[in-house]
């Protein structure tokens, strides 16, 4: 008898650089190709960072629609969990990567205590991190509806 699990794969996070060690995957082509590999070995979510030039963590959207165009098009039934997590970036820019419309997307409900930092995550913003994340998922119901897709 086997037991069903769903794996989640993060190929990259929002800590580790190439300096750190280089073959971490920073940019999106270069996380797609892991993230295949991932794919065919059984994984079934990507949870996606992205980083800016200099590797910091980032929240922009078109980095993470690149990478999530990369997953669709050599993972079609992966799921696509993109990060709204708070290290390195600041709290008006986290939510700023759901225009691309994830299938999923992290939401931590509480602050957690690092050895040299806190990741905040006040009341208000994982509030408005949620109701967009409600908002994406009506977007992508209604457009699914009127198409006649079933969700």
């Amino acid at each position: 008898m086997t037991t069903p699990a769903i794996i989640t794969v993060a190929i990259t996070g929002a800590i580790p650089r190439k300096a750190d060690t280089p073959a971490v995957p920073i940019t999106p082509s270069e996380q797609i190709e892991p993230t295949h590999g991932a794919y065919e070995a059984g994984a079934s979510v990507a949870h996606i960072h992205v980083r800016n030039r200099d590797e910091t963590p980032s929240s922009d959207p078109d980095l993470f629609a690149q990478v999530q165009e990369g997953i669709a098009r050599y993972c079609p039934y992966m799921i696509i969990q993109f990060s709204t997590g708070g290290r390195g970036r600041e709290q008006n820019e986290r939510g700023k990567m759901l225009r691309p419309k994830p299938d999923m997307a992290s939401l931590a409900t509480g602050s957690v205590n690092f050895p040299k930092q806190i990741y905040e995550n006040p009341p208000q913003l994982v509030e408005d991190l949620a109701r967009a994340m409600l908002q994406y998922k009506r977007q992508a119901r209604d457009r699914s509806v009127r198409r006649g897709d079933a969700l």
